[in-house]
């Protein structure tokens, strides 16, 4: 496929929105408009008691509050392990000696390009979080069989949350 055409239709802060048209040697058009989205970073806090930290906030786009792995959006010019470390001081206040990449993965690619890429976090200090003034954030340590049990029973909802949570579990023994 090559992109033979893209109009932006749409910009704020976050992302842009383009209507985009791609064509392969053999003559097959897609036509879509895409969000255009930099990327997310994920991060998984796991303490030395196999505790993982989830922040729980409002989301306005499901009009509910969540139970989520803190993440935030690249910006330009960071990589996704940079976002990892400045957001997790800025939504939970911990910082982390060591990192590693648990995931990458597109959430909805029929019309959004962000990748988001999880890590997990360990060897970790407290401080002072640093919301954003649009962010009002609970910060609370789970065990794995409450983790367990809130994706059971519909408490978790978050699919970054899922992903990174089942794959730590399912590659790096986090059970």
């Amino acid at each position: 496929m090559k992109l033979i055409s893209s109009k932006e239709l749409l910009r704020n802060r976050i992302f842009h929105v383009t209507q985009d048209r791609a064509l392969d040697p053999d003559g097959f058009e897609i036509k879509r408009a895409l969000v255009q989205h930099g990327g997310s970073a994920v991060m998984m806090p796991i303490d030395e008691r196999r505790r993982v930290l989830l922040v729980r906030q409002y989301r306005l786009a499901a009009r509910r509050y969540m139970w989520e792995l803190p993440a935030g959006t690249v910006d330009p010019g960071e990589t996704p392990l940079q976002t990892a470390k400045r957001e997790l001081i800025e939504e939970t206040g911990y910082r982390a000696k060591k990192w590693a990449k648990l995931a990458e993965f597109f959430p909805s690619p029929g019309f959004l390009t962000e990748k988001m890429t999880i890590y997990t976090a360990h060897d970790l200090t407290a401080g002072e979080a640093k919301p954003m003034e649009d962010e009002r954030i609970e910060t609370k340590w789970h065990t794995v069989r409450e983790i367990d049990a809130m994706m059971g029973n519909g408490k978790i909802i978050d699919a970054k949350t899922m992903i990174g949570f089942l794959r730590w579990q399912r590659y790096l023994g986090g059970k």
